[in-house]
């Protein structure tokens, strides 16, 4: 069984626990971004106080140059720097295509609940219309009946994946912005009305995680959770095999 990766900076700054495989890149990107703002903090202090105990001597005035331009293109270029990287990390995962074999899920916000559509055996979804859509008749999604392809969706409340293979979720929202969040996998994406968000990662460690939603999205948004299971690949299959539908 895989295990999670911690490194001394991810205790030290009370990080998570990464189970995902691209969190080691995004955790040395965000520690570096730490150990340089307590750095700058540090130096800070100590330019404070000296310039407090030495401010009585008499000393030869230091040339604008080198006391503000100097600082201040150094600071340019660690930030440029900085923000480059992290525009790259954050593109890894939203516009890069996933790979041919990634496993294709659906994640639907609405107020206040997750629900989570996989395509089933034809690995087709099947079309969904707002007009449909009636969670106390069992179809939260509006999955269209009539539709050939919808017959072997499969549609939960827990999102169950297989560690150790990459997934792309594909996600919507019903009604308004919802952010879907899981700390331990390192991501975070916002659900759009109207508009369709993809992102893909790869999960290493089994385990349940929470699913929160970062965006107030009314009077109950305290209770938007859902748990994501990751299992390893012997058990989902069993899963799979007993959620799956055959028309």
């Amino acid at each position: 069984m895989l295990s999670a990766q911690a490194n001394p900076g991810q205790h030290f700054w009370h990080l998570p626990i990464d189970a995902s495989k691209h969190g080691p890149a995004l955790d040395q990107h965000l520690l570096l971004n730490l150990w340089i703002a307590l750095a700058l903090l540090t130096l800070a202090h100590i330019i404070l106080f000296a310039g407090l105990a030495f401010r009585r001597r008499a000393s030869r005035p230091i040339h604008k140059a080198t006391l503000e331009y100097l600082p201040l293109a150094a600071l340019t270029i660690l930030f440029a720097f900085l923000s480059v990287r992290a525009q790259h990390l954050w593109a890894t995962q939203r516009y890069t295509d996933a790979s041919l074999e990634a496993m294709q899920v659906e994640v639907t916000g609405m107020q206040f609940a997750w629900y989570f559509r996989y395509p089933g055996h034809d690995a087709t979804f099947g079309n969904t219309k707002l007009s449909l859509v009636a969670p106390g008749e069992g179809n939260p999604l509006g999955i269209d009946p009539h539709d050939p392809h919808s017959a072997d969706d499969i549609v939960t409340s827990q999102l169950v994946l297989p560690a150790g293979r990459e997934v792309d979720l594909t996600l919507l929202s019903q009604d308004v912005i919802h952010g879907f969040s899981v700390p331990e996998m390192r991501l975070k994406q916002n659900a759009l009305p109207g508009q369709t968000a993809h992102i893909h990662f790869t999960p290493t460690v089994p385990g349940t995680y929470a699913i929160l939603c970062t965006q107030l999205c009314g009077l109950g948004h305290y209770r938007m959770t859902a748990t994501m299971l990751i299992l390893p690949l012997d058990k989902f299959a069993i899963w799979l095999q007993h959620h799956e539908i055959r028309p």
